[in-house]
């Protein structure tokens, strides 16, 4: 049986998990929950990956490292995620030059409670989290989702023209960018 991934206007689900935030010892680790966007006033962008040590993830979650200040400037609270624990998660930041520096949390779905609520487990013996993202604004609706498969990456500066878009509050044409024109009804 397929899963239904939970989609736009929906409600994000209510999680509360453990988290990667640094590599100093003895803070290596906290726990991150679905209020912790709202009780901000934040937007949430919340990326999926299949596997810690692994070839695609790296390159995006790099990617979304350089572009971090980029979210903090939208007002978004910035998390990755994947079902391996905490300490693989750790175990390969500091294995893995170029997530050393990461400025956000990488959230620990170990008993994959949240991917299986978001409907993006695959469904094969393995069950791990396909590469999905999701914009939340800061009341928990979804207001934008994108699922790849295992082995396409995405694209970070569609999900930031995207974040654009929807904090406008405007109708935005196809390919419309951040200081374009809005259309009028």
């Amino acid at each position: 049986m397929k899963n239904t991934i939970v989609s736009i206007g929906s409600e994000f689900p209510s999680f509360e998990k453990k988290a990667v935030i640094s590599l100093e010892k003895n803070k290596e680790f906290a726990t991150i929950s679905s209020e912790d966007h709202k009780s901000a006033g934040l937007w949430l962008v919340m990326f999926w990956y299949p596997k810690d040590f692994t070839f695609v993830c790296p390159t995006e979650i790099a990617e979304f490292n350089k572009h971090f200040e980029d979210f903090r400037d939208r007002d978004a609270m910035l998390l990755g995620a994947s079902t391996d624990s905490e300490f693989v998660h750790l175990a390969w930041r500091n294995d893995h030059k170029d997530l050393k520096g990461l400025k956000f949390p990488l959230v620990a779905d170990t008993s994959k409670s949240l991917a299986d609520s978001l409907g993006i487990l695959t469904n094969d013996d393995e069950k791990v989290a396909y590469r999905a993202t999701y914009i939340v604004d800061p009341q928990g609706i979804v207001r934008w989702v994108s699922v790849n498969d295992l082995s396409v990456g995405r694209n970070v500066n569609e999900v930031l023209r995207v974040l654009d878009a929807l904090q406008t509050d405007e109708l935005c044409p196809c390919n419309w960018e951040k200081g374009e024109a809005t259309l009028s009804a």
